[in-house]
């Protein structure tokens, strides 16, 4: 549901978040009951953010749906064929784009303008309700590996170094299958995405989060 970029982006926001809370426990002074509120929160947060981007999907997903919907209708009702060609190469990739003649562009309009009459709106499918519940699971269960520790140590100090410590290999797995997906050195820049997503969580920390 997906891209790759777009999971990796998911988890490491996921995992920044879980980490600000995990984050402020305190190993001297922290009892049960602070690691009892701060799992409720983690997992309150992350959970929210779950929701949040499983509803931005499906918006995701009307917006794109439409704006085909939109280049179609405009292709259709184009009087001029050069019009149309630029509609049709504007709402294809630049590369693809622009590897395509004149001919090729008249080809697409006209089988465009030979399909059946388009929906009036566009709607969501049940494959796209799907997606959201896979998005929303996606996010929300990047966290538990890094709370675990926290559900079954009772002592607070090694389930804080073992929480980091998941975290800190999440955190270079998410930048290694970035860096994969990139087309860049996986290794320098999973060291990268580590050093950053411990940046932003000591700042996030710092302000108050």
């Amino acid at each position: 549901m997906l891209d790759p970029i777009e999971r990796v982006s998911e988890v490491l926001f996921g995992l920044i978040m879980v980490l600000t809370f995990t984050g402020s426990l305190s190993a001297a002074d922290a009892g049960r009951d602070e690691v009892r509120t701060m799992l409720i929160g983690a997992l309150g947060c992350n959970l929210a953010w779950g929701i949040i981007d499983g509803v931005l999907y499906l918006m995701a997903v009307l917006a794109e749906r439409g704006g085909g919907l939109a280049t179609l209708n405009a292709v259709r009702r184009a009087t001029d064929a050069n019009a149309a060609h630029d509609l049709i190469a504007g709402a294809l990739p630049p590369v693809i784009a622009s590897v395509l003649n004149k001919e090729e562009l008249e080809a697409m309009r006209q089988r465009l303008t030979g399909l059946p009459e388009p929906p009036a709106r566009v709607r969501l499918r049940k494959q796209d309700w799907l997606g959201a519940l896979a998005v929303f699971f996606w996010v929300f269960c990047s966290t538990f590996p890094v709370v675990i520790p926290f559900i079954f140590m009772q002592n607070v100090l090694p389930a804080m170094r073992a929480s980091n410590a998941v975290a800190v290999v999440m955190l270079f797995m998410t930048g290694f299958a970035f860096g994969r997906c990139a087309g860049r050195n996986p290794w320098l820049t999973g060291g990268g995405m580590l050093i950053l997503g411990l940046v932003l969580v000591a700042l996030t920390i710092a302000l108050g989060g």
